[in-house]
């Protein structure tokens, strides 16, 4: 059935216009017609399903009772990744929410290849949440993980993390397996780099703010690789794919 973020307020018996862009969505993209069911969510962890009413170019949903399916994962794991270029963070953010990731800090480090300011930076972070929010529509998650305003990557290792949660920087040439972590007791940070890896002072800074090296297997994956098999081998150990 398909699924609609909507930022309004929402409960049952409720008639919502959807914005411009979910309409256009719906009746342009998926070919939705008068009296299609859908589903509605506005991030609070509940869900509406409801009949499309088309009314000229608008489009209206009438709101049955709230549902409230838990599709979030017992695991609490964040991601700071370090900036990539175009396509690529966009599929890293994607299946990071895919993969149950529950919030994201995007780092500008030192051979992050693109470079965002001003104007830039707000584009781009705006396109970012749109990207988790459509994520969020397709995969069922009915919380959207938060991603945070762009931080430079060393004032943000120099700030404590959320004090004593389990900090892991993703590095192949790392002393830390998968079978030397323990089973998470609370927030997880994975630190992962961009295209050209962390630079020597980004990594000192990492392991003096108690980030542990983790690596995965024997090859070097590409960045937008890292995460992504981090987080299903989380899942995968200690989260909801058992």
């Amino acid at each position: 059935m398909p699924r609609f973020h909507c930022d309004l307020p929402l409960y049952a018996g409720r008639r919502v216009e959807l914005p411009p862009e979910a309409a256009r969505h719906a009746i342009g993209a998926l070919r939705l017609r008068d009296g299609d069911t859908l589903v509605l969510f506005n991030g609070d962890g509940g869900e509406y399903p409801g009949i499309l009413e088309l009314r000229g170019k608008a489009a209206f949903v009438a709101l049955a009772e709230r549902a409230e399916p838990e599709r979030e994962s017992p695991l609490d794991i964040r991601l700071a990744q370090g900036i990539s270029s175009g396509e690529r963070m966009d599929l890293t953010l994607q299946k990071a929410v895919e993969l149950g990731v529950t919030g994201i800090q995007p780092l500008m480090l030192r051979r992050t290849v693109v470079r965002l300011d001003g104007d830039r930076e707000d584009k781009r972070l705006r396109h970012w949440r749109g990207v988790v929010t459509a994520a969020c529509e397709q995969c069922g998650r009915n919380r959207l993980p938060p991603v945070s305003p762009i931080r430079d990557g060393l004032t943000w290792l120099a700030r404590d993390q959320d004090g004593p949660a389990g900090r892991f920087i993703l590095d192949p040439e790392g002393a830390v397996g998968l079978d030397d972590v323990a089973p998470p007791a609370g927030p997880v940070w994975l630190l992962a780099g961009p295209e050209g890896g962390f630079d020597p002072a980004e990594r000192q800074a990492a392991l003096a703010a108690g980030f542990r090296p983790l690596r995965l297997g024997r090859r070097i994956l590409r960045t937008e690789t890292a995460a992504l098999a981090a987080l299903a081998a989380f899942q995968a150990r200690w989260g909801d794919f058992r």
